[in-house]
């Protein structure tokens, strides 16, 4: 690491921390002129790339996933906090993941399911652009589904005795 006093090459690390922006923060020493300056290091990621229907492909991009979101959730009782937590969860998962392609359509059927826990609503709305119905007999099978799963659910919890 050349020294920004100096322009001596050579420096020695003299504390390493991480940093709360992903980073490591590393105290540094001039081995010439003893001055002692800050640098963070970054972890480099390779980029994820969504494969889209028609077969291009753009870089993910977390915002256009967190507006997809807010649309399908106008005007329902889903907190900023929930979309931003739902979308880092997806986030999170593709990268750990370590692809460096996802299909848009994986990324969807992740979006759907976890809306279903959030809000029905919301999730319904998310699917008709999702699914791209095309009348609305596709649009009640949808719904139809949802009910009979949330029915389901109901008889086990009273089966239980909760």
């Amino acid at each position: 690491m050349k020294c920004p006093s100096c322009g001596y090459e050579d420096s020695k690390v003299v504390d390493s921390r991480p940093s709360e922006n992903s980073s490591i923060r590393r105290r540094r020493e001039c081995l010439a002129c003893k001055h002692r300056f800050t640098t963070y290091e970054f972890i480099e990621k390779a980029p994820l790339f969504v494969i889209k229907k028609n077969g291009t492909k753009e870089v993910f991009d977390r915002q256009k996933l967190l507006a997809g979101l807010i649309k399908s959730c106008y005007k329902r009782p889903v907190t900023a906090d929930q979309l931003d937590a739902l979308t880092k969860d997806i986030e999170s998962e593709l990268v750990n993941s370590l692809r460096t392609e996802v299909p848009s359509s994986e990324i969807g059927s992740m979006v759907m399911e976890r809306l279903k826990e959030l809000d029905e609503v919301s999730y319904v709305r998310f699917a008709s652009v999702y699914r791209e119905f095309k009348d609305v007999d596709t649009f009640l099978a949808t719904i139809q589904q949802l009910q009979q799963k949330k029915d389901k659910r109901t008889r086990s919890k009273k089966q239980k005795g909760e």
